[in-house]
């Protein structure tokens, strides 16, 4: 089964420059990054932790919710196996994907 995030599901005055400042959810989203699948975790750490505080408001959010994925998920996402049903999801994972082949 296909996690099916929520648009918009997180608070809306959460601000982008949020992350930057707040360095506990920071952290709790760099640790997240870290998966039981090393494959998937090469692929979401270096794109966190060089890329997320570039992403707008909204991608950030989404990127939350790709972490809230399963690592099956992910990886079969990752590997070209499949695609997220939600457009904006795939639209993500396209990013990352792209910002590793670069």
């Amino acid at each position: 089964m296909l996690y099916k995030p929520k648009k918009h599901s997180f608070q809306a005055d959460k601000l982008k420059d949020q992350y930057m400042n707040d360095s506990s959810d920071y952290k709790r989203l760099e640790w997240q990054c870290r998966r039981g699948i090393k494959e998937v975790e090469v692929l979401l750490l270096p794109f966190f932790e060089t890329q997320f505080n570039q992403l707008d408001r909204d991608d950030q959010q989404l990127f939350e919710c790709l972490l809230a994925c399963h690592d099956v998920d992910l990886f079969d996402w990752f590997t070209g196996r499949g695609k997220p049903e939600d457009q904006e999801l795939a639209r993500l994972v396209d990013a990352i994907l792209q910002f590793v082949g670069s």
